[in-house]
């Protein structure tokens, strides 16, 4: 038989994930969940893309951010918004509060005590390849690392994570090693915050402050933000971070828009559990800038909010609901007192 008839066998076409977030639509995505902070958007998206794309460094974590800024401007909601994406629920990423490593003896929950030590079959290593595993999906096999408030942490956090920042790995106290280089690492910090705010209010004085150009301030805050993180962390740590992104304090639009995410997730979670005893909130525009006064300051941003409507609305709800107040398919209305001072809740 002729070699030439016989026929040809093509290499099977890699199909890839149908779950995968399309990196065209990621940026829209996440924007919609993170408000007034589009630079961080910008700035996350294209390591995401490049690991999709097949392109990110090898030997390396997909990518390393350093987020900055005053709190309740969004720094942890941005992990959780990404998670929600990639994964389909804020709860897919491993946390590591470093406050509570704040005693160098402390630090070592993370990779574990060596054989030989006391406690060594007791302590559990908080980074494990099998924690990094547990908060990828099926939908995405990118784990999300968080290092809330870094700047917390005992020095020896940071020369331990050298390792992980620069060529992904990390040696546990059993001399297991874990690779992180399917891993996006977030640091946050609230360094600089302080000056931040001084610098956009001044305080008192015989002259007003004088509107600076929105760019001017923006580079302002971020050249703040910085100097402080250089000035806390050393130079070999600073360097092994990819980006560092500044977030500004939130705007009045950006402040109800989250006061209304927050209404709508408050409303879809009463459907979700009370099921055919449902019922329908309505807040009216003056109820929400009641919530809104409440719940956002210059100080702490919109970290209030979840806290001001636990009180003024789901307390109140549960309440009623117990009492037997609320008709199931019903619905609610939050109204302003007479005086203004306090939201009356109303069955309908």
């Amino acid at each position: 038989m002729d070699l030439n008839e016989l026929p040809v066998r093509r290499p099977r076409r890699r199909v890839e994930s149908v779950a995968e977030p399309r990196p065209d639509g990621l940026a829209s995505l996440l924007a919609r969940k993170i408000v007034g902070q589009p630079s961080a958007v910008g700035k996350i998206v294209p390591y995401i893309q490049m690991f999709q794309a097949g392109l990110a460094p090898e030997g390396r974590p997909i990518g390393i951010f350093l987020l900055l800024g005053p709190t309740g401007t969004g720094k942890t909601r941005t992990v959780e918004a990404l998670a929600e994406v990639l994964h389909g629920s804020a709860k897919n990423v491993l946390k590591v509060d470093c406050g509570e490593f704040q005693m160098e003896h402390e630090v070592a929950k993370l990779v574990g005590a060596p054989p030989g030590y006391l406690g060594h079959r007791e302590t559990h290593p908080m980074l494990s390849q099998a924690k990094l595993a547990s908060v990828a999906s099926e939908k995405s096999n990118i784990s999300i690392v968080l290092f809330d408030e870094i700047e917390k942490a005992a020095p020896s956090m940071t020369r331990l994570l050298l390792g992980v920042l620069d060529k992904a790995t990390l040696r546990l106290g059993d001399n297991n090693t874990v690779n992180f280089e399917k891993t996006l690492i977030f640091l946050t910090s609230n360094l600089g915050s302080r000056a931040m705010m001084k610098h956009l209010s001044p305080g008192f004085g015989f002259e007003p402050p004088s509107v600076e150009d929105p760019k001017h301030t923006s580079d302002r805050l971020d050249q703040i933000a910085h100097s402080a993180a250089r000035r806390q962390f050393t130079p070999e740590f600073m360097n092994r971070i990819d980006v560092s992104i500044t977030y500004e304090p939130l705007g009045q639009e950006s402040l109800q828009v989250i006061l209304d995410q927050h209404l709508a997730d408050l409303q879809t979670h009463i459907l979700h559990r009370l099921g055919a005893r449902g019922f329908r909130l309505h807040v009216p525009k003056e109820s929400r800038l009641f919530l809104l006064k409440r719940g956002t300051s210059a100080e702490y941003g919109a970290r209030e909010i979840k806290r001001t409507l636990h009180r003024h609305l789901t307390q109140p709800l549960s309440s009623m609901i117990a009492e037997g107040r609320i008709e199931p398919g019903g619905s609610v209305h939050a109204e302003l007192s007479g005086d203004k001072a306090e939201l009356l809740l109303r069955a309908a």
